[in-house]
């Protein structure tokens, strides 16, 4: 496709996600000239997540959000922990709330439609082919036929991150780094979604739900609701899921959406998406260096999502990469030049010193806590045996530590196996 556009701008972003979209939006806003490149046809139309995004970094960005497309305020979270048809769930309800509900599509075309506002050109429906690369430096992109020059581009290409790869700055993603995403929507009317889940009028809740739900895999299931609709699908670790996936992916998020207990909240709705992707699970994902001569990393191919096993934050995170990207080319500007060293000292080192990096990085064990499948098996149904004991009576009723010794022979757990797991648990996460 001829993108019909000068063959030179200030900056290129390659991505039009929430860390593409905000780059361009921030460099537009401080004058630059901007060419923002979109591989789907539309903002927003290549990308998948659950459907939760929290406040607070976009708030720092975008200000007050009065119009973003928001769906629901979460203000109720649940953990859940399913055996078959038997589920123990720990609830948590509050009267505020940190993060929201949407569709990822609708917040990036949000995003977008400002940077066009503010001066910056996007093009979709373009591949980017290759990272052009002159002296060692990155100058430039290449799509089809055409080739666009910048001072420089800003890789915002997601967690697939083929451009980096042929550049050698990147290896193909581990299976032990990524996990499979799979959702569908549920369409329903808004006053049946604000009914069915107990909610006010635009609250929202989030749940997550791990056990047999993904075959006693490590993974977890997901329900979100939004405004007229409700997300449900489940992640898969994906070294664990080809070595121990017996049905095919689609079947469990089926075998989901079709709970006993669960369908009463969506069984009359049409699924009006599926949809899937590669998401990050580990920290080793983030490249050993986010920039290069002429180069900037951000969002999802910069390994920036953060995985505790109870809440998931990605998209925050993209939205803080492309504003400190951003900053930081007005940064090397003022430095003299788009270096390694100069976009090392205005992007990487903030980024690495930021609350958001921190936490990632500090959450390495419990990334790999996330992969202990008897934490998703034995845990989970000693949890969910002991509740059934102590709920489920007949002429007897049990005492507490009567219950935990039955939960513990039906899980095949030794009192010391289930502390040493918890105190690991709580340590990690």
């Amino acid at each position: 496709m001829e993108m019909n556009q000068p063959s030179r701008f200030d900056a290129i972003v390659v991505g039009a996600g929430p860390a593409g979209a905000t780059a361009a939006l921030k460099l537009a806003e401080k004058g630059y000239k901007v060419l923002l490149l979109e591989r789907g046809r539309g903002a927003g139309s290549k990308q998948v997540f659950g459907g939760r995004v929290y406040a607070e970094l976009l708030r720092r960005v975008f200000g007050d959000l009065k119009d973003a497309p928001i769906h629901r305020w979460v203000k109720r979270e649940a953990l859940m922990l399913a055996d078959g048809d038997r589920l123990v769930a720990v609830a948590y309800w509050t009267a505020n709330s940190t993060s929201f509900t949407t569709y990822l599509g609708q917040l990036t075309s949000w995003i977008v439609e400002r940077a066009v506002n503010a001066g910056a050109v996007f093009v979709d429906e373009v591949r980017v082919d290759r990272l052009l690369v002159r002296d060692g430096r990155v100058v430039g992109i290449e799509a089809g036929p055409d080739r666009v020059e910048a001072d420089v581009v800003i890789d915002a290409e997601g967690v697939n991150r083929l451009l980096l790869e042929r550049l050698g700055l990147v290896a193909k993603p581990k299976p032990a780094h990524v996990a499979l995403g799979v959702k569908e929507v549920i369409r329903l009317s808004e006053k049946a979604v604000t009914e069915r889940f107990g909610l006010e009028d635009g609250e929202g809740l989030a749940w997550v739900i791990v056990g047999s739900v993904t075959d006693y895999l490590p993974g977890g299931a997901f329900v979100y609701t939004n405004k007229d609709s409700v997300s449900v699908g489940l992640v898969l670790h994906l070294d664990a899921a080809v070595r121990g996936l017996r049905a095919h992916v689609h079947e469990l998020v089926e075998r989901l959406r079709l709970h006993p207990l669960l369908r009463r909240y969506w069984g009359d709705g049409d699924v009006v998406e599926y949809s899937a992707h590669l998401t990050i699970e580990s920290p080793e994902f983030i490249p050993k260096s986010l920039v290069h001569d002429g180069l900037i990393v951000v969002g999802d191919a910069a390994g920036l999502l953060l995985s505790t096993g109870l809440t998931v934050r990605g998209v925050d995170y993209a939205v803080f990469s492309g504003f400190l990207a951003a900053e930081a080319v007005d940064c090397a500007r003022k430095e003299g030049g788009f270096t390694r060293d100069v976009l090392s000292a205005c992007y990487e080192q903030p980024l690495r010193r930021s609350a958001v990096y921190r936490d990632i990085v500090r959450r390495k064990r419990a990334s790999k806590l996330m992969k202990d499948e008897r934490l998703f098996r034995d845990a989970v149904r000693f949890a969910v045996k002991a509740a059934s004991t102590i709920y489920e009576l007949g002429e007897e009723t049990p005492k507490l530590a009567e219950a935990l010794e039955e939960a513990e022979r039906a899980a095949r757990l030794s009192k010391l196996s289930l502390a040493l797991m918890l105190i690991r648990l709580v340590r990690g996460l």
